[in-house]
């Protein structure tokens, strides 16, 4: 997931997403329809398109990483 303020990043994520996707606010949230129903998806999340064609939200927790 992008920052929120990387623009030109989100146009593509919700190009990528299709009607799958849906921008929630300005903070950087999004909604993704996966096979569990739809999720939210933060910045630093991923995003994966399976073999299936289906979108999955994954997240690491407990972990900080330094840029």
């Amino acid at each position: 997931m992008p920052g929120p303020d990387d623009a030109r990043n989100w146009s593509a994520l919700q190009m990528w997403l299709g009607e799958c996707g849906a921008m929630i606010d300005p903070s950087g949230l999004i909604q993704v329809a996966t096979p569990q129903g739809q999720e939210v998806a933060r910045p630093g999340d991923w995003i994966v398109l399976s073999v299936s064609g289906d979108f999955h939200v994954a997240r690491v927790r407990g972990l900080a990483f330094d840029a």
